[in-house]
């Protein structure tokens, strides 16, 4: 029998220039001596970042040892052959106390040519929203490359920029190439491919505390925008209570909701992939060979492939993200 079992990993906190406190008042995670936290990385493969697993017989491993160890039977035979030794997906929790910068991502021909890396498609979820938050996503008029670059010289960036009003439960989709920020005010939850790179485009001309501002990435992006216009940039879906929700598929990822009021039991055996569960509220406790895992707000937990079945049993209820590769 394979030793791999439910997967906790120790959570790797990030200060940013515009993080915040609610990782720590929110969900309820011990920042340290941290002065903010904007980010928390859950599960990531990225090599400067590697989780680590927090509990259990495999304590201290890193998912790449794990990778190297157990390859299909940690993620799937499918998923290993095309991903090796590297975990395709990064999770995080994202605490804007400031709005983050505008940005965008490459795909994964650029990001390939450019950095030998995946490119970066994500999806946020809005775990909480202050009154009047907003983020964005797009553009709110067709573009081109030249009518994108007048308005970024002429210091008129963010007319052009589609900007959406946002509430707890939102959900968002962003392909790589599309131009974002989250606005100040969000507690999101991320899911995204491998990939830590970044085109910065616009600022708003902040400085650090030393002064210093941070660096833009204006014609490395130009390649990498999708100048479209699209109809609609927020994911549509209907919230339903215990019932498993589809929310986005795309090739690097399936993500689902699961708001449950009592527990339920789940097979996954029809799947070729590793689950992740994202906990976004209440807590739950994980079955699996008469052993339990308690997961709460907060937590996200990794089922190897080699976990076909497994019981949820709460209390209280819950809501996580359930997310694979198909």
């Amino acid at each position: 029998m394979s030793a791999l079992y439910p997967l906790k990993f120790k959570t790797i906190y990030k200060d940013k220039i515009w993080g915040g406190h609610k990782i720590e008042t929110y969900l309820h995670k011990d920042i340290g001596d941290l002065p903010n936290c904007g980010e928390t990385w859950e599960i990531s493969g990225v090599k400067s970042d590697v989780s680590v697993v927090d509990s259990g017989e495999l304590a201290g491993q890193s998912l790449a040892d794990l990778l190297e160890k157990f390859q299909g039977e940690l993620v799937g035979d499918k998923v290993y052959a095309h991903f090796g030794n590297i975990f395709p997906l990064l999770i995080k929790f994202i605490d804007a106390n400031d709005d983050l910068s505008v940005q965008v991502h490459p795909d994964d021909k650029l990001a390939k040519e450019r950095h030998n890396s995946f490119g970066k498609t994500e999806m946020w979820y809005v775990i909480e929203a202050d009154p009047g938050s907003t983020l964005i996503t797009g553009f709110n008029r067709e573009m081109n490359e030249q009518q994108y670059v007048d308005a970024l010289n002429s210091g008129h960036i963010m007319d052009i920029l589609n900007k959406e009003d946002v509430t707890a439960g939102d959900v968002y989709f962003l392909p790589a190439g599309r131009v974002h920020t989250i606005g100040k005010g969000l507690l999101i939850a991320e899911i995204q491919q491998t990939s830590d790179i970044t085109y910065r485009i616009y600022d708003f001309d902040r400085v650090d505390d030393k002064g210093n501002k941070r660096e833009l990435h204006t014609q490395e992006a130009l390649a990498a925008i999708d100048y479209k216009h699209y109809d609609e940039y927020k994911t549509l879906y209907t919230p339903q209570k215990d019932e498993t929700v589809h929310v986005v598929s795309c090739p690097y990822f399936t993500t689902n909701i699961m708001d449950f009021t009592e527990g339920t039991e789940k097979d996954y055996s029809g799947l070729d992939s590793f689950v992740i569960h994202v906990c976004v509220a209440g807590e739950y406790t994980i079955k699996h060979n008469d052993l339990a895992y308690p997961v709460k707000m907060g937590e996200c937990i990794l089922l190897p492939k080699t976990i076909d079945k497994v019981t949820l049993e709460t209390a209280s209820g819950f809501k996580i993200l359930e997310s694979y590769i198909e």
